[in-house]
């Protein structure tokens, strides 16, 4: 193939949309929304959109570095007492850290490989679900519980095209799952925009 027809893969990735979600009568904290918008044949959906808190990245970190013991993660932004989430200033600059330490993960092609860091981006399962998953302990696989998450989610409208081609070559791109994977808790409260267009707040 010569090199003018191959096309360049990418990822974008955007952390953005920053909420308070309370976790009882005395708690809240804050989740921010996840979109990533690819080409890549890594990435099972071309489209995503989640949210995820803070001490999942921690997670997530903390398994990426187990299973990548030679490569140097980048850093999360720093957890300090002093965080405040009423603090604009304060919420922004963690959303940002949190865009950049994403920015980094996904050029690599190492911690691209990882199951734990696709069902981060691309479903609503919390981390314990996510260990069960990648270690055979449950009844889906990867590839079921990002295609489900998704099918229970507003589809993006490019997707939509691309989904309606695929019906017209082959029905062979079902979206439907036997795997009897149910929403978790936060996959109905999603509430992604369905465009980059409108971005940081």
């Amino acid at each position: 193939m010569t090199p003018k027809h191959e096309k360049q893969e990418f990822v974008t990735v955007l952390v953005r949309d920053p909420r308070t979600q309370k976790e009882d009568s005395w708690h809240s904290y804050i989740d921010y929304e996840i979109f990533i918008h690819t080409n890549s044949m890594c990435f099972t959906r071309k489209t995503s959109c989640v949210r995820r808190r803070f001490r999942e990245f921690v997670w997530l970190r903390q398994r990426l570095q187990s299973n990548a013991v030679l490569i140097q993660l980048p850093e999360l932004p720093s957890k300090t007492p002093f965080f405040n989430m009423n603090n604009p200033h304060h919420v922004d600059h963690r959303r940002q850290g949190l865009q950049e330490f994403l920015e980094k993960i996904l050029q690599d092609a190492l911690l691209l490989s990882d199951s734990r860091l696709h069902l981060f981006l691309q479903t609503q399962l919390s981390p314990e679900d996510m260990e069960a998953c990648v270690s055979g302990q449950t009844k889906y696989s990867v590839a079921d519980a990002i295609h489900n998450f998704a099918s229970l989610n507003r589809r993006f409208p490019v997707e939509d095209e691309e989904r309606k081609k695929g019906k017209n070559d082959a029905d062979s791109d079902s979206e439907s799952s036997s795997s009897g994977l149910g929403p978790s808790d936060d996959s109905v409260s999603c509430g992604c925009k369905a465009s980059p267009a409108s971005e940081e707040s």
